[in-house]
């Protein structure tokens, strides 16, 4: 473990992890062209006007876990999904496509990335809900999240 990473770094990294898996659900395109595309630096049509965008590169950001975090929830979405349909107040097929995006990515955290604590996860999910969901969708994240979390950390 002997690297220490910036936090500002690891959410750089999720900011564009939940862009990657939104436009991964949105599209259906091939994840690897996806990732390809956030890691060529171009810009996206909504980011070319935003002078404080994050960069997609080291030291701004943590690529390696932006990577990790995209391919994971790329490769065990179902299992995500279902671990968190228990919890959830509506059919998964009724969410919107960020909360989705962002449960997905929150829920591999607390299940893969132990290195993370889970009160970390869900406040920067919170964060990443009141940037890029609809107006109320911190509140839901976070619910989701709140009841989540303690379960799947406590089974290991």
């Amino acid at each position: 473990m002997g690297v220490s990473v910036k936090p500002a770094a690891r959410r750089n990294a999720r900011h564009f992890a939940v862009q990657a898996i939104y436009s991964w659900q949105i599209t259906k395109e091939n994840a690897a062209d996806i990732e390809l595309h956030f890691l060529s630096g171009e810009p996206f049509e909504e980011e070319a006007h935003q002078a404080e965008a994050p960069v997609l590169a080291a030291p701004h950001t943590d690529v390696e876990y932006f990577r990790d975090l995209f391919t994971g929830v790329v490769l065990n979405h179902q299992e995500l999904d279902s671990k968190m349909r228990p919890y959830l107040s509506r059919p998964l097929q009724d969410l919107d496509q960020m909360e989705l995006a962002l449960l997905r990515l929150a829920v591999y955290e607390i299940m893969k990335r132990e290195d993370v604590p889970f009160k970390v996860v869900i406040n920067e999910a919170i964060e990443l809900a009141k940037v890029f969901g609809a107006e109320d969708s911190h509140k839901f994240v976070n619910g989701v999240l709140d009841k989540l979390a303690p379960v799947l950390r406590k089974k290991g």
